[in-house]
């Protein structure tokens, strides 16, 4: 059995763009250097990070990115071509049985049975992590209580719906009360209703201390779940940090929304004379969004403008940055990228 020390020096390699792992005592995963190549392809560029107890780490980026590769290896479903990791401080090459002691995966698939109720499904799955007998009826009763599916217990598990499917495939992955779960794109697929309960779900997880793997392509999700995201892009990480620092690294420019009380939509270079040095884009017939420039003399302009123009102002709102802003600022690429479904494997 091989344990790395927390105090154990990180490699780092050419391809590695992102900052080192920290590695503190509550570190329960370590990467160094982690790359998969699929023949010439490479679908995982030396990644290096460390996941805290307690936190939920996304990853987050466009489908192709490396996120499901990523979490295959840390699981074992697939050995790195090159490069180390650890889970709970064993080796994911040497000491992998261990590790999945530990560790519950929720995969983009369910992997229940359509002909189980959904009772029997946790029971099988409890059996299967070793459970012990006398708890394993009370864990499964539990778990359906707080995913809400308990009056459903003796149905079929082919019979629900997709986002009951996704909550108890969740609630299978911690029968055995795992110290990590590991979560692959849970809510694509799923209706806004259903998605929404899921984030619920996991939001209350991370409340009770769980140690929570996300992967998403949603902004809104991983802003909303994560206490910090890693971006990926073509396979290596572009940067990692909280929801709140990534935003505010796309504060380079001023933005501000002014809605007017007539059609202004023709009328764009007229309004550029009076706030030059920035970029004005209409929204809608009487909306536009103006950016970059000094606040006070774009707000000084627009009411010039309006009183010039013989109309008025109705709504003026200072835009904060979003999570869409970091990531186009952070890696050039527009967030519709971001919309695409998952297909294929």
């Amino acid at each position: 059995m091989t344990r790395y020390s927390p105090c154990q020096p990180n490699i780092t390699g050419s391809g590695t763009v992102a900052a080192n792992p920290v590695l503190t005592d509550k570190a329960v995963i370590q990467t160094f250097d982690l790359t998969k190549y699929y023949g010439n392809f490479l679908a995982v560029d030396h990644l290096n990070f460390s996941v805290q107890k307690g936190e939920t780490f996304g990853f987050l980026g466009p489908n192709g990115s490396g996120k499901t590769t990523t979490i295959r290896m840390l699981v074992g479903l697939s050995k790195p071509t090159e490069g180390r990791a650890s889970i709970l401080g064993y080796d994911i090459l040497t000491s992998m049985a261990e590790a999945k002691r530990s560790i519950g995966v929720v995969p983009d698939v369910s992997n229940l049975y359509d002909e189980l109720s959904a009772r029997n499904n946790l029971l099988f799955m409890a059996r299967l992590y070793g459970v012990a007998r006398d708890l394993r009826e009370a864990k499964a009763d539990e778990l359906l209580k707080i995913f809400g599916l308990y009056e459903r217990r003796d149905d079929p598990f082919g019979t629900f719906s997709r986002g009951m499917k996704r909550a108890l495939t969740i609630a299978a992955a911690l029968i055995h009360s795992p110290k990590i779960l590991f979560l692959d794109e849970p809510t694509t697929g799923l209706d806004v209703v259903a998605a929404q309960s899921l984030r619920n779900l996991i939001s209350n997880l991370h409340s009770q201390g769980q140690t929570i793997f996300l992967t998403t392509h949603y902004l809104e999700e991983a802003d909303r779940l994560c206490d910090r995201i890693a971006i990926l892009v073509k396979g290596k990480i572009i940067k990692i940090d909280t929801p709140l620092e990534l935003k505010n690294s796309a504060k380079g420019k001023a933005a501000i929304e002014i809605t007017f009380t007539g059609n202004i939509r023709t009328r764009l270079d007229e309004l550029s004379i009076k706030i030059p040095g920035t970029k004005i884009y209409a929204l809608d017939d009487d909306k536009v969004r103006i950016c970059g420039g000094d606040p006070a003399k774009i707000f000084e302009g627009a009411f010039q403008f309006a009183k010039d123009a013989g109309i008025g102002l109705e709504f003026v709102n200072s835009i904060r940055p979003s999570l869409e802003d970091a990531f186009m600022r952070i890696t050039g690429l527009s967030p519709k990228i971001m919309a695409i479904e998952k297909t294929g494997r």
